[in-house]
Formats: C-alpha cells, structure tokens, sequence
C-alpha cells in the first residue's frame, strides 16, 4: 500500500458513536478512560482526515512540471520534467523532494532567462488544511520563490499565498488575491502584520491583501538555517488562516510535526495570517485550488496571472505594474553593477551573470499532507459522561 492509499485510509473516522452505549467497540467508560490518555483536544474542535500525502518521488507523480512563459515576466525559463530530470533540477528520494534553478550558466542578456521550475498539482484541494513540511527555501538576491494555490480561470475562484518572499529577506507572507467585494480589516486576530487590505486583483495592481508573518526565521537564510519548518494553511466558508512553526519551535502541534493521519486546528493558537468572511464572501470567491509551487527571479509584483481566456480579455500584458523582487532588490542589500540606476535592470544583471549565487535556490520538502473535513472526535464529552453513569 503506497502512502496516499494508506493516508486516504486513515482519514476514516476512527471515534464516532455507533450507538447509545458503543464507541468503535469500546464501551463508553472505556472511551472515556482512553480519550483521559489523550493530549487535549476542546470540544467540538474543528477536525480533519488526511485525504492526500505526497512525500519523495510522489511529487514527480502528483505534480506536473510546466515549461510555460512566466506571465510575470521574470528573468526565469521553466523547463519541462524531461529537461528538470536532466539538468538536475528536480529530484527525489524516499522522503525527501528537491526543485531547483540552474546554478552553472552565465546568461545572455538577450537570451531567455535562467532555468528554473515551476510545479502544478494534478488534483485540485477544496476546503480543509494543507501541511507544508520544508527543509529549505531557495535563498539569494534576485529569488522569488512561492507555495500558493489557485483555480485554473484565475481570478475567478481566487487565489492564496501561503509562502513567498524575495530575495533574503527574514520573514514571509500570505496573501489572497480574489476577484472585486472583498477586503480585510487591518486589525485582526493574527500575529502577522497587515500589509494591505484590498483583495480585490483590480486594486493597486494586484497587490492583494497581504500580512507579512511575524516569525523571522519564516523564510530566507534563518528559515534554513534553522533546517526550516512548517506552514500550514485552513481553509473554510468562514476564514482562511496560515501558520508558521520553525523546526526548533518548542509549541509546534504534535499532528503538525508528526504528519499524524488527523489534525485538530482549534490546538494550534493563534495563526500568522488570519482572513476572516466579515467583508470577504469566501464561499463565493474560492473554490477548488491546484497547488504551485515555483521559483523566479525579478519577477513582476502583478503577480501569478495564469489564465488563458480570461488572460486575453484582461489584456494583463498591457498593465502598468510595480516589481516586487526587481524593485526591493537595491533596498535588500544586495550588488548592484553601479551602471544600472533602475533596480530591475540591476537584479537581472546580476541573475544574468552571477550563477554560483543561486546554489541555494533550491525547495526541499519532506512532505505535504491534504486534510479534509471530518467528524471524528466531534464528542461532548458531557453526553458521553451521561452515557456512562
């Protein structure tokens, strides 16, 4: 039995009453002595079933590697999984996955741009919880990596950001990109920061509505310095929230860190980004999203437009916009060939000719586990206490 077979398994409910007076087998008294054993879960919590796991070479399996134009217009080339193979630039062991760029080439400034990858899930993700256990976050001046997920007529399910960040930057953020009617408040329960608080993708060159975590080590060098960590990101008709946990984190929840077959997010305290339906209709603007996981370089802040019909009647190209990478890249302390004035030109410069700079602009993921919803150990325990006298 492979691991999705064996995930899919597990996800069955293993706690739910199949009568007044039985528990899968166990009398009520026995439940009740074996859930005192059981670390604490609150009542009624907010439960899922692992219905997916990609771990090692599964990614080669359950992902499609794309060789598309960057409609960002980034300072990239994605090749496709034959070329991947052959550059080195995908790679898999039993549990562990690595995507790369290339690190060997000097580039043409007229040529195409550096190898890289871009990744797209087979199968699409609805409400639930994904789990993002990474070693290792590609890092360096010039870099834009992202884990986010979409619906293939982007915007018109939305879109989410669970990780992203340019250059060496400390910290990363989370995002949603939707179509017009939704909007955050700047202050919510969260321990990230506001960045913005239109989702809106018309608005301010789709820049989103963005909340920069909190933890430092959530991406760049102290992210794999650390040996990396989690993010997790819960999905339902109410809210969407993102968590971050480092690898030396001493609070990361036991089914985090453990990839256990259930996970119960009302034990997990508050999340770094938190996005909430008061002024959003989530229900109405997401629906199943497939996951991306891909790398850039200088790439343009209107970002991750992937549409093909709807592309064309946006004529997107023709938008004016900022870039994120390029235009924070003299502001990261990175080097800049005095000649170029413009950061872009000066960060595709340095993409260009400088190779042995992106040895670590690389993903390692040890695994990602998909939860749906589920109703075990949805128990009160007062009802079971009546039960059992």
């Amino acid at each position: 039995m492979d691991r999705a077979s064996e995930c899919e398994r597990l996800s069955r409910p293993r706690f739910q009453i199949a009568s007044t007076t039985m528990v899968v087998g166990l009398s009520i008294p026995s439940l009740l002595a074996l859930l005192s054993l059981a670390p604490a879960i609150p009542v009624w919590a907010a439960t899922y079933g692992c219905s997916d796991s990609i771990v090692g070479h599964q990614f080669l399996e359950k992902f499609t590697v794309q060789a598309i134009d960057d409609l960002t217009r980034g300072r990239v080339k994605y090749v496709d999984a034959t070329t991947a193979a052959r550059l080195n630039l995908t790679y898999a062991s039993d549990d562990h996955f690595i995507a790369r760029a290339d690190y060997t080439t000097v580039l043409d400034p007229k040529g195409p741009g550096r190898n890289s990858v871009r990744l797209h899930s087979n199968k699409q993700y609805g409400k639930g919880v994904m789990v993002y256990n990474i070693n290792h976050l590609p890092e360096g001046c010039g870099t834009w990596p992202a884990v986010w997920s979409y619906a293939e007529i982007w915007p018109t399910k939305g879109e989410i950001d669970v990780v992203e960040g340019v250059n060496n930057q400390a910290y990363s953020q989370a995002n949603l990109h939707t179509l017009p009617g939704c909007n955050m408040s700047e202050y919510r329960l969260m321990k990230g920061s506001t960045v913005a608080t239109t989702c809106d993708y018309t608005v301010n060159y789709n820049a989103g509505c963005g909340v920069a975590y909190s933890n430092q080590h959530s991406f760049g060098p102290g992210f794999n310095d650390l040996g990396g960590g989690w993010f997790a990101v819960e999905r339902t008709d109410k809210f969407i929230k993102t968590w971050f946990w480092s690898r030396d984190d001493p609070t990361v929840p036991w089914d985090v860190k453990t990839g256990a077959d259930q996970v119960f997010t009302d034990t997990w305290g508050i999340p770094e980004a938190n996005f909430p339906d008061d002024m959003c209709d989530i229900r109405r603007l997401f629906g199943d999203h497939n996951i991306i996981i891909n790398l850039t370089f200088c790439k343009n802040e209107v970002e991750h437009v992937l549409t093909h019909t709807y592309l064309s009647l946006l004529h997107f190209s023709s938008l004016p916009g900022g870039e994120w990478a390029g235009n924070a890249y003299t502001q990261s302390a990175c080097p800049a060939n005095p000649k170029y004035t413009n950061s872009t030109l000066a960060c595709e410069d340095y993409v260009n000719n400088n190779p042995e700079a992106f040895e670590n602009a690389y993903f390692d993921f040890s695994w990602i586990k998909i939860y749906a919803p589920s109703s075990a150990l949805d128990l009160d325990v007062n009802i079971l206490q009546a039960y059992a006298t």
